[in-house]
């Protein structure tokens, strides 16, 4: 390949902001608006450095444990969501609270919840720390185990095998995700299921997208900050697609020019949690180079979901 020409970037559509992460950013924007800052938020509201840095400016506070905001405080939990303890702590503190957690996370919740109640036990599909995957075993925590990989199931012991469940954490690559599915099966054929997928929408839409970049790019760079699940697993999922090179950049600062030696091709995606700002940043980069950019619109599939907000926000006081 020469380098004589400009890099012809591929820029994938959906990426970035799903309606999850609006949402979520949108209730600490509003809640500052009509409470005033501080607002406290139990962990990164998003996984994005830029996002959190931003809304520390305007006041919001990150903290890791809800002991850590002031008597009489307002606390909003994650987009990732909090077990249900961590909501009983808030209130025994006297905090006021607004529960920002994706729907499509709650729904996983009230999953856990359905199965549990019937006497199920639950295999949650999700890598062990990650903070939606702790919030979600703490639904039911005496009831659920945790797999990360096919060959963890093996090791569950369950009191009743023929009453076995399984959900998933929502970032996971759906290929991922679909082999500790099937190590469940094999194990407890009769195990059942979410009826819908657990793995959402724009992850699912963001990972395809990338495929369709990978199978025609040199080079694939994923937008998103090392913190974020589901940005880290459309590198793996670019380049499990046959992409020679995919690499996390978290702004254009993090390009390094040699993955650009004898490239042709540029796909370019962005995570659930990455702003479509910093994604301009990096044309504006390619752009000027020595080569120079060229942008070519890759869409495959098209998004319009949207949440509602919660409504502590309306029962909010204006200051």
């Amino acid at each position: 390949m020469s380098d004589a020409g400009p890099v012809n970037v591929l820029l994938a559509s959906p990426r970035g902001f799903c309606a999850g992460v609006e949402r979520a950013i949108d209730v600490v924007e509003l809640a500052l608006q009509r409470h005033g800052a501080p607002v406290y938020v139990r962990h990164a509201i998003v996984h994005n450095t830029w996002v959190v840095t931003d809304l520390e400016r305007k006041g919001a506070v990150f903290v890791e444990d809800e002991s850590q905001v002031p008597e009489g405080g307002l606390l909003v939990f994650s987009a990732h969501g909090v077990a249900p303890a961590v909501k009983d702590r808030a209130e025994q503190l006297g905090l006021a609270q607004i529960d920002a957690t994706c729907p499509l996370v709650t729904k996983v919740h009230h999953e856990v919840r359905h199965y549990v109640d019937r006497g199920y036990s639950v295999l949650l599909v999700g890598h062990r720390g990650h903070v939606e995957v702790v919030g979600t075993a703490g639904v039911a925590p005496e009831a659920t185990w945790i797999v990360e990989h096919p060959e963890d199931v093996a090791a569950v012991e369950v009191p009743d095998p023929q009453r076995v469940a399984y959900v998933t954490q929502t970032t996971l690559s759906v290929d991922e995700a679909n082999r500790v599915v099937d190590a469940i099966r094999a194990r407890f054929p009769d195990a059942a299921g979410p009826r819908g997928d657990d793995i959402c929408y724009a992850t699912q839409n963001r990972q395809d997208a990338t495929k369709e970049l990978a199978r025609r790019s040199d080079l694939v760079l994923v937008v998103g900050s090392t913190t974020s699940s589901n940005s880290r697993r459309m590198v793996e999922v670019a380049l499990d697609a046959g992409a020679p090179g995919a690499e996390l950049i978290d702004g254009p600062g993090d390009i390094d020019p040699a993955w650009l030696e004898g490239v042709v091709n540029v796909g370019l995606t962005s995570g659930a949690s990455a702003p479509d700002w910093l994604v301009d940043q990096v044309i504006e980069q390619l752009q000027a180079s020595q080569r120079g950019a060229v942008v070519e619109r890759v869409q495959v599939v098209a998004e319009d979901m949207q949440f509602a907000l919660p409504k502590e926000l309306a029962q909010l006081p204006m200051v």
